[in-house]
């Protein structure tokens, strides 16, 4: 290859230093943005285009706090990212946001994703938004749920979990409308999230019953998940220091999974879920425990941080646990149409009878 010539390179430099500035850049567009106040109660905007989104109480709900409901959200954005939400506070009127997928593709399947950060954010980018497409790709509806955070005063254990099993009723209940099977509706929880989804995966009945009055529209309606999916978990109800709820034998299946060593402590509540199901024989349960993985916001030794979700986590095995759960998803017949019994279905079904 030729060299060039000193003098063609003077020439480049004050070509460069002549030649007009570059036009500026236009701002983003169409950022999303929380609603505004008014007198009535706050109503949730959606992260995504094309965001459905329902309050899972009616106005004046016993489940809402009356003195706060007309307060917006708070949105957390990327400063890289225009227009991506990163995380979500001062949520006040619990939602869910409904993301159906193309007719030619539904299978009917539907996964509500329930973001992790701690119980003082929802970290929505990472553990919500991007799984949209994601499923989308396998013909899996999402839905993203809001729920109620204890650094806005809220207690885990009732309300937010409560949450949970409602965001279940509301989007079987409307399962019809959005061409969604009402026997494929599960939910898949990160971190704080999967706090919420593993006690809504066995004590069900008990909110069922508590919810039964014939004013509700919901009265009647399941809120039993199909699946669960308990993704790096905080405690659930089966940690050492907790009373453990009884077990119903129609608990739905679950895919546990975690780091290992690296996430010790995630780890640990990991086990202690899928201990206590495999305690009863329960079916179809999945645990996978990575050599090498840490939590989300964990400092790894160069200092910077691991994030969640669907990274790519320095090329390592962790970093595609999300193919392990599709695996997992289709061995149970949740790709299938929508309409055919599940094998999950089947096999929960012939272990609740086989008590009898």
């Amino acid at each position: 290859m030729r060299s060039i010539a000193p003098g063609l390179l003077f020439v480049f430099a004050a070509y460069a230093q002549t030649r007009a500035p570059l036009p500026p850049l236009p701002a983003p567009m169409s950022l999303p943005k929380p609603g505004p106040v008014t007198d009535a109660p706050y109503a949730p905007q959606p992260i995504l285009p094309g965001g459905i989104v329902i309050p899972l109480y009616p106005a004046g709900s016993p489940y809402l706090k009356a003195d706060r409901v007309r307060e917006a959200e708070q949105y957390n954005m990327s400063q890289a990212v225009p227009g991506r939400i990163s995380s979500i506070v001062n949520i006040h009127n619990p939602s869910i946001e409904v993301h159906p997928v193309d007719r030619s593709l539904n299978t009917g399947a539907v996964v509500i994703l329930v973001a992790g950060g701690g119980h003082n954010s929802l970290n929505v980018g990472s553990e919500s938004a991007d799984f949209v497409p994601f499923f989308y790709n396998y013909g899996v509806n999402t839905v993203i749920l809001r729920n109620r955070l204890r650094r806005d005063g809220y207690n885990v254990q009732a309300d937010a979990v409560n949450d949970a099993m409602q965001a279940v009723r509301m989007v079987r209940a409307y399962a019809k409308e959005w061409g969604f099977d009402a026997n494929k509706i599960g939910m898949m929880g990160f971190s704080a999230g999967a706090e919420l989804v593993a006690p809504a995966a066995v004590m069900f009945e008990e909110f069922e019953k508590k919810n039964n009055d014939p004013g509700d529209p919901l009265a009647g309606i399941s809120a039993r998940p199909d699946f669960a999916g308990i993704i790096y978990p905080g405690p659930s109800p089966f940690a050492r220091n907790r009373t453990a709820p009884p077990i119903p034998r129609n608990t739905p299946p679950a895919f546990v999974l975690c780091g290992g060593s690296g996430d010790r402590v995630h780890a640990v509540w990991a086990m202690e879920y899928f201990n206590a199901m495999l305690a009863m024989s329960l079916p179809n349960i999945e645990l996978h425990i990575y050599g090498n993985g840490r939590h989300p916001g964990d400092k790894l030794p160069d200092g910077t941080g691991m994030t969640g979700g669907l990274t790519d986590r320095n090329d390592t095995p962790f970093g595609t646990w999300q193919f392990r759960f599709i695996d997992w998803f289709r061995d149970l017949g949740f790709l299938q149409k929508a309409g055919v019994e599940t094998k999950a279905a089947k096999d929960t079904a012939a272990f609740v009878k086989a008590a009898h």
